[in-house]
């Protein structure tokens, strides 16, 4: 069927030939959702290898209803996604909607409380999640659509299926990259109109934020404030970045005439990837290889 008409383009899908339907039931389904697109990945739970990359775009929406029936469309349309005999299901939600609160402070029933500080939430038509990050005293509570909650719910009864925010994904994704990287690095996440910026203090979560984009000054502008408010200096910073940003591009050209110290992270050591993905910039995806660590 023509997907563009649908409300949603594929305009990447890398399938590895190891890739069994057979063997769904060892394999782990990673699912990200944003207001504009849309990624999939599927991991051999067994050997740590990556088999299925797809990213989609999606046409502009007004309200969840509108993104859900999107969504039942390209599932109903996909040869995997109606399948419910994963190992486990893990869905990420992208949006502005959550809150980073230390496990010490952290009380379940506060959860809507820790939210409103910094976002608009009406629990009537939005559910209220969380997810504990295990390597570092971070809990992040977050807030999605309880349209798309019930309704990925019910697609995999029969299936461990757990949610997380976009930023868990890459708050952890950074503390593990860490454990090699042995400077005091400021990490960036190049997203589609969003800029993702962690630093981490002997190993643990100093800074997560995340800034909307609208003109590519902006990239610089949040760089350089997130810098200066935690007392670092543009000459001695040393930045690792992944996301939609070539090597080679002129946004990147652009980043380098103001740091210096600035470099492409790597795919995930914990991953293995075949032949196939070599198309795929290793920058890439980041935030959606990063699920996996994500329990």
């Amino acid at each position: 069927m023509n997907t563009t008409t649908a409300g949603y383009k594929l305009i990447k899908k890398i399938k590895d030939g190891k890739f069994d339907v057979e063997n769904l039931h060892q394999y782990n389904l990673l699912i990200q959702i944003g207001v504009r697109d849309f990624q999939v990945s599927v991991v051999d739970s067994a050997s740590n290898q990556v088999l299925l990359l797809e990213d989609y775009v999606l046409a502009s929406v007004k309200t969840y209803r509108e993104l859900q029936t999107m969504l039942a469309s390209l599932f109903e349309d996909h040869h995997l996604l109606m399948a419910g005999f994963w190992k486990t299901v893990r869905i990420s939600i992208k949006n502005n909607k959550f809150s980073l609160v230390p496990s010490s402070l952290f009380v379940k029933e506060a959860a809507l409380d820790y939210l409103k500080l910094n976002s608009k939430v009406n629990p009537e038509t939005e559910e209220i999640l969380y997810y504990q990050h295990i390597k570092s005293d971070a809990i992040c509570v977050f807030a999605m659509s309880k349209v798309l909650v019930e309704w990925l719910r019910a697609l995999y009864p029969n299936t461990s299926v757990g949610f997380i925010h976009q930023s868990s994904a890459l708050i952890d994704g950074a503390i593990n990259f860490a454990k090699s990287n042995k400077k005091d690095s400021l990490y960036l996440y190049i997203d589609r109109f969003k800029l993702h910026i962690i630093t981490l203090k002997k190993g643990k979560l100093e800074y997560y934020n995340q800034f909307t984009i609208k003109q590519f000054n902006e990239y610089i502008r949040y760089i350089m404030l997130v810098i200066k408010g935690l007392n670092r200096t543009q000459k001695n910073s040393d930045v690792v970045m992944w996301g939609y940003i070539g090597k080679q591009s002129p946004h990147y050209n652009e980043f380098y005439k103001f740091i210096k110290n600035i470099s492409f992270g790597d795919r995930p050591d914990y991953l293995k990837f075949g032949f196939v993905f070599d198309e795929v910039q290793e920058h890439h995806f980041f935030d959606l290889y990063s699920m996996h660590l994500c329990s």
